[in-house]
């Protein structure tokens, strides 16, 4: 299957799986090391919590996959939409994500699981953004399926057939995206603490704003 998106997807895609990368070492480095961007090692935790009768962890758990799927629902509704256009909401949900983050700092600081699930809500938002305007080809805030067309595109290619080029470029962006993001994360963590979250939040308030004006300025029709 080919991926056949504007270059303003491929550059958005790269600087949303920066954020998400960053969001996600603050969460492994500072909230109770729990990943925030992605529910899979969320959902394991709570079946082992739930088994090992820690009720007070099952409800942590259990909120912040609710936080990031009210996020993707959320997103669903300002959206409304599953094919990309330049005239849909983009720039709201980017809006909406940036506060939140920017809410997630003092939170993290005074009332953590707070804190956590507002960042959590934001990757919601920012990953079914993602998912609605590429198809579900697009997404930012993990990298399994990135790395599963990875490995799909190099079986295709020592079977001597045809390599999903444009695929598993967008996979290697979104992957070095994630990883540069999370080593940013990682080494402003170090000196910044909660307080990095500052940057993503920054960096997706711009993109929000940004697009917003495009968008008022640019005939479009729905």
């Amino acid at each position: 299957m080919g991926v056949h998106l504007p270059k303003w997807v491929w550059v958005g895609g790269g600087v949303l799986a920066c954020v998400a990368g960053m969001v996600n070492a603050a969460g492994v480095l500072g909230f109770e090391h729990q990943a925030l961007t992605h529910l899979t090692g969320t959902t394991t935790s709570l079946g082992a919590a739930l088994a090992q009768g820690r009720a007070l962890a099952a409800l942590q758990l259990s909120a912040i996959a609710v936080a990031y799927v009210a996020g993707a629902a959320l997103s669903g509704l300002i959206v409304q939409g599953r094919s990309l256009r330049l005239g849909r909401r983009y720039g709201a949900v980017l809006s909406i994500e940036s506060a939140l983050l920017f809410a997630s700092v003092p939170l993290l600081h005074r009332q953590p699981m707070l804190g956590g699930l507002s960042a959590a809500m934001a990757m919601g938002l920012q990953n079914a953004m993602a998912t609605t305007f590429s198809g579900s080809v697009l997404r930012t805030t993990h990298l399994t399926g990135m790395f599963t067309d990875l490995g799909i595109g190099l079986g295709h290619a020592v079977r001597g057939r045809d390599v999903p080029r444009r695929r598993i470029l967008l996979s290697a962006l979104v992957i070095c995206g994630f990883l540069a993001g999370a080593l940013l994360g990682a080494l402003l963590y170090q000196h910044w603490g909660a307080r990095m979250l500052y940057l993503p939040a920054a960096l997706t308030g711009v993109a929000g704003g940004g697009y917003a004006i495009y968008r008022q300025l640019r005939p479009w029709r729905e």
